[in-house]
């Protein structure tokens, strides 16, 4: 073998050497491209966002999966969200400790509140339609509606009405641009998106619910309870 052809064939190694890293540094590339997929993937289809009813602020950590609330003043309501397939939340708060566990993906309330929340799914409708007169029918029909809520009847995912009790935790739904709205808030609209109705879930203290049944008997001419 002639020098020339010696220093050919140390180029072509050299050359091939080269190659063979830039396939390998790829590969690694790509694998971890790959795994940051998986893994994002996976996080997100084990997403929880939860809403925090509080009276006060309410101080959560999403680090030690705990949240601590005292007597306050005023509602208030706030969302996070925790990724993993089992989530098991601390709460201390008015109404003692307790442990709640989040194995669904979705929408929760958890309720920190001394008080129970009752709610349900609504549909909001161009505000000026609200203001058309209701009927004794429909008056009653409601009055009967509200009261089965109260009596934590006709309750679940199934009958989208909820009754939920302090230190406790309800799975909602598993739409993530479902609309929560708390206690005391007056939102009488909402948008819908892509050209569907809103999901909207509105949420009331048993206190509300109890005075508006009372207000919707004097309207019928019924007595109050």
């Amino acid at each position: 073998m002639s020098y020339y052809e010696l220093e050919l064939l140390v180029a072509r190694s050299s050359w091939l050497m080269s190659k063979f890293k830039y396939k390998i540094t790829m590969t690694k590339s790509l694998l971890s491209i790959l795994t940051a997929i998986l893994f994002f993937t996976a996080c997100s289809s084990d997403q929880k966002r939860v809403v925090v009813f509080s009276k006060g602020t309410a101080e959560i950590n999403t680090e030690t999966k705990t949240i601590k609330a005292t007597d306050g003043a005023g509602h208030e309501d706030k969302a996070v969200d925790f990724v993993g397939k089992n989530i098991e939340l601390t709460l201390n708060t008015p109404a003692g400790e307790a442990k709640v566990t989040l194995n669904e993906n979705g929408y929760y309330v958890v309720n920190v509140k001394n008080d129970t929340i009752i709610g349900s799914q609504v549909n909001y409708t161009d505000p000026q339609l609200a203001n058309q007169v209701i009927t004794q029918e429909a008056l009653k029909f409601k009055i009967d509606s509200l009261e089965n809520l109260v009596a934590n009847k006709n309750v679940g995912k199934a009958t989208r009405n909820f009754y939920i009790l302090p230190n406790s935790a309800v799975h909602i739904t598993e739409n993530f641009d479902a609309i929560i709205i708390g206690p005391f808030h007056k939102m009488r609209s909402a948008e819908g998106k892509d050209g569907k109705a809103p999901e909207v879930y509105r949420f009331y203290s048993i206190k509300e619910i109890r005075e508006t049944i009372a207000k919707l008997q004097g309207m019928t001419g019924g007595e109050k309870q």
